[in-house]
């Protein structure tokens, strides 16, 4: 991997996803045009389409020999061995509603690699950062994953697919641990969900099937910040997956979230 390559595509994309976040942060509570994107209830807004089209101009501007792929727009580019993933608002069913918890999320992969994840919060302007090998920072301050004394007792996330729905063993799943833990956390935008544990406010994430453009910033940006990410057979998460189950955590925690997940599916 080209360092040269990552320096520069790190000073890009924390550049313009401060303008992405801007555009929705002008916009919150002021949106003239939601639609339907699927039978599922998912919805796209103006702000989605206008900070797509930012941020993929001036990828392209940069690096017009890589390939990305965005929420709205789909595949762009030829095959590459760097691929950007981006999703321009991460929460667009809260922004929609006018609840001030989205992000936009910024990825780029190499040959299937989380090597930088850059998300933004721009209601509360924090700026998360996470290059391979380099940590975890929000604002410039380095951020860890922390060891809870009490981790049964803790605040557990819960991301699950838009598809997933109502299927019976997530729901099954979902209640198991929602009546075990202290609580459990759904913020419908994923990726501010992988930040606070990155940071240190949520004590573990479980995920059910939610694969797309939202996913890989926030798994770099957990182990960066020195959590362990493991599937539901325990083994370490890398690379992608089309149909990832996963669970995120303290390391020293792995294996009593795991039992919990287990326990979890086998319930009756």
């Amino acid at each position: 991997m080209d360092q040269q390559v990552l320096q520069i595509a790190k000073a890009l994309a924390t550049r313009i996803i401060r303008q992405a976040g801007q555009i929705a942060k002008d916009k919150f509570d002021d949106i003239a045009d939601v639609q339907f994107k699927d039978e599922f209830g998912d919805v796209v807004t103006e702000v989605d389409h206008l900070a797509e089209g930012l941020i993929l101009g001036q990828i392209q501007d940069v690096f017009p020999e890589h390939q990305i792929h965005s929420e709205e727009a789909g595949w762009v580019g030829s095959d590459s061995d760097w691929l950007w993933l981006i999703d321009p608002l991460d929460g667009t069913n809260n922004f929609a509603i006018g609840l001030p918890v989205f992000s936009v999320s910024i990825t780029l992969m190499y040959q299937q690699q989380p090597v930088l994840g850059v998300v933004y919060e721009p209601m509360t302007d924090r700026l998360f950062v996470s290059a391979r090998g380099e940590g975890t920072y929000c604002n410039d301050k380095p951020v860890h994953v922390k060891r809870s004394p009490n981790f049964l007792k803790g605040n557990i996330g819960w991301i699950q697919g838009h598809k997933v729905q109502n299927d019976p063993t997530a729901v099954q799943l979902r209640h198991f641990i929602d009546v075990r833990c202290k609580r459990m956390m759904r913020l419908w935008a994923p990726t501010l969900q992988w930040c606070m544990l990155a940071k240190g406010d949520l004590d573990g994430i479980v995920l059910y099937n939610s694969e797309g453009d939202d996913l890989y910033s926030g798994i770099l940006m957990v182990k960066e910040a020195g959590g362990a990410v493991i599937d539901f057979d325990g083994n370490p998460f890398n690379g992608m997956s089309t149909e990832p189950y996963m669970i995120a955590c303290h390391p020293d925690h792995q294996q009593q979230l795991l039992q919990l997940v287990r326990e979890g599916l086998g319930a009756r």
